[in-house]
Parts: structure tokens; C-alpha cells; sequence
């Protein structure tokens, strides 16, 4: 047992050494931390995804998950659809609730494209012009 401990001391010691001497040698680089993404085009505006609950007999059954993308190559339009991002997040999701409460069901695939053409109108009128397109990733169901 003196042997095991021992040796954790020593390989704790060695390691905070080293440790401490990386740290000399290569100074923490302060500010913003790299983020993935997902595509090198400066038109594209990533969004977080979008969960709705699917309901059925009067309880959730299950959820729908939409992740999607903004496509906008004028820099004025992607300068203001950034600042109106927390108003335009609302709007998809409220559309989402809306469709997914009366469309949705976990027995038939809902259509991407009536989910697709909904966002692009709550994305033109959120906007009050057109010139962002809507581009869905990935819509899935999740069964309970």
C-alpha cells in the first residue's frame, strides 16, 4: 500500500511540474474560445434546435426536434436577423408548438416541407423583408 501511494505522490509531483513549466513556457490565451462551425460562408447563422411536445390521449407522447439554419448574404439583413434573434427564436418556436399540436403524431413522418415554408413566413415577417432562407438540417421524432 506504501509502494501505491508513493507512487501517486511521486507521479502528482512530477506532473504538477510539468504542468507548472507548460504554463511558463506557453501563456493562456485570454478572451473568446474557438467555437465549431459548421460551415466556412459568412451568410450562415446558426440557431440552436428547436423541441416541441408531442402530445396524444392528453398526455406527451413524445417530441419533435427541428435544427435549422439562416442563409443570408446581405450583411445588413444577417447584421439586423442577429439582433433580432431572441424575437425570431420566439416566433419559430411558437410556430412549432402551433404545428406540432395539430399536425404532429407519432404513427406518420411530419411533412419538412409545410415545416420548412412555415419558418420561412415567421422568418419574412419577424424580418419585415425577404432575403433570409430558411434551411432545416435535421427534423426527428422522439417517441416516449
Amino acid at each position: 500500500m506504501r509502494r501505491i501511494l508513493s507512487a501517486l505522490l511521486l507521479l502528482a509531483l512530477v506532473g504538477g511540474s510539468a504542468l507548472a513549466a507548460e504554463d511558463k513556457a506557453e501563456p493562456k490565451k485570454k478572451g473568446k474560445a474557438s467555437e465549431h462551425k459548421l460551415t466556412q460562408s459568412v451568410s450562415w447563422v446558426e440557431m440552436d434546435d428547436f423541441y416541441t411536445t408531442i402530445v396524444g390521449d392528453g398526455h406527451a407522447t413524445g417530441m419533435l426536434m427541428v435544427r435549422l439554419g439562416l442563409d443570408i448574404p446581405d450583411a445588413g439583413l444577417r447584421d439586423g436577423a442577429t439582433r433580432a434573434m431572441p424575437v425570431l427564436r420566439d416566433a419559430f418556436l411558437r410556430s412549432l408548438m402551433t404545428f406540432t399540436a395539430t399536425n404532429v403524431r407519432l404513427d406518420t413522418q411530419p411533412d419538412v416541407a409545410v415545416i420548412a415554408d412555415r419558418l420561412q413566413g415567421v422568418t419574412d415577417r419577424a424580418l419585415n423583408r425577404k432575403g433570409a432562407r430558411v434551411l432545416l438540417r435535421q427534423v426527428a421524432l422522439r417517441a416516449k
